[in-house]
């Protein structure tokens, strides 16, 4: 423990140091022009008879403006020569700052927690799973700030509270989750890597940003449904059946439904997909797509699990691949809707 305490607090200054020499360099960028212009107005040598009136507006605060010309009536415009690109870029100095911000305070904040969860001995997840779910929680607060960051942090609460259902009668059976439902590097990624990859699509492409969101919290809806779906199903379900032949099997089998599992995944979808519309990720219309995006995907994977996983050949299909699947295929039914009834993202 106090060797991941150390890294994590290592990767915080390194994170930490980086963000302040993107400030600094900032800075000296907005300084350097504004000394060329200064330098400029001291060496006209034809100033007009109002040199009154020709203010440059720059802010030191990265929120620049533009360029501001105010000639007086009958005034020679000056000529001043434009800087280089690079001390310029207006769209680089407005964004730079609330980026860097934002990843200040999502640092701060994830070490602070993982930290903690270290000295504290939390059991959500294992030890290198903390570091992992570290640098997934500084990359979705960086990109979709503390509401992308607080909907997977309820995913990953309500996951693990459902596992832990039935805890005893599963652990009977031999189809309880191994390490007592703690999660790994590899389920971390398995369930979020498609939430993740929609959190970067809306921060490096803006003009997506909604669809990106909306396939963000479609793929986590799909998620908890899936892990409430399995998991009560097999806790609390009476007859299970395997979905392509609908054969009555014994609980836990890949592939395996019940009625009491998929009333659950339902239940689940529609509490994170409701979460997101609360905190504003998403708008109320689009809370139906998600769920249905939801259902579809469950589906899908126990397709998947029944007629492929586990079998030969299909070594690559393992869990975490097959939950990677379901999540892409959630967040990209949910478009899909979206797209199909005209519903505005």
């Amino acid at each position: 423990s106090s060797v991941m305490v150390k890294l994590v607090v290592l990767l915080s200054f390194a994170a930490v140091r980086t963000c302040w020499s993107s400030v600094n360099l900032r800075d000296s960028t907005i300084l350097t022009w504004r000394g060329l212009h200064r330098t400029q107005r001291h060496h006209t040598s034809r100033p007009t008879m109002a040199s009154k009136a020709f203010p440059i507006t720059l802010s030191c605060s990265g929120m620049m403006k533009g360029i501001q010309h105010e000639l007086p009536p009958k005034a020679v415009a000056l000529r001043v020569p434009a800087p280089p690109a690079a001390l310029l870029d207006v769209a680089a100095c407005n964004a730079l700052p609330l980026a860097t911000s934002q990843l200040v305070q999502a640092v701060t904040l994830n070490s602070g927690l993982a930290a903690f969860g270290l000295v504290r001995g939390q059991r959500i997840l294992t030890t290198s799973g903390l570091v992992h779910a570290w640098a997934l929680g500084v990359l979705l607060w960086a990109s979709l700030g503390w509401r992308g960051w607080g909907v997977c942090v309820i995913y990953l609460i309500g996951g693990s509270t459902v596992t832990k259902l039935g805890q005893a009668k599963k652990e009977r059976l031999g189809i309880a989750e191994g390490r007592g439902g703690a999660r790994g590097p590899e389920n971390v990624w398995g369930s979020a890597a498609t939430a993740a990859i929609c959190a970067l699509g809306a921060r490096v492409m803006p003009a997506r940003a909604a669809a990106f969101r909306v396939g963000f919290a479609a793929s986590l809806a799909t998620k908890l449904a899936d892990t409430c779906a399995s998991e009560v199903g097999k806790a609390y379900g009476r007859t299970t059946y395997l979905i392509t032949t609908l054969r009555q099997v014994p609980a836990g089998t890949e592939g395996a439904v019940s009625a009491e599992g998929t009333a659950a995944g339902i239940v689940g979808s529609i509490v994170l997909a409701g979460l997101a519309v609360a905190v504003g990720l998403i708008p109320m219309v689009l809370l139906l797509p998600c769920v249905c995006a939801a259902f579809v995907a469950n589906n899908v994977e126990s397709l998947i699990g029944a007629s492929a996983q586990g079998q030969s050949g299909w070594g690559w299909l393992t869990n975490e691949m097959v939950n990677f699947i379901n999540t892409a295929v959630g967040a990209v039914v949910a478009l899909l809707f979206t797209s199909l009834y005209g519903w505005p993202i």
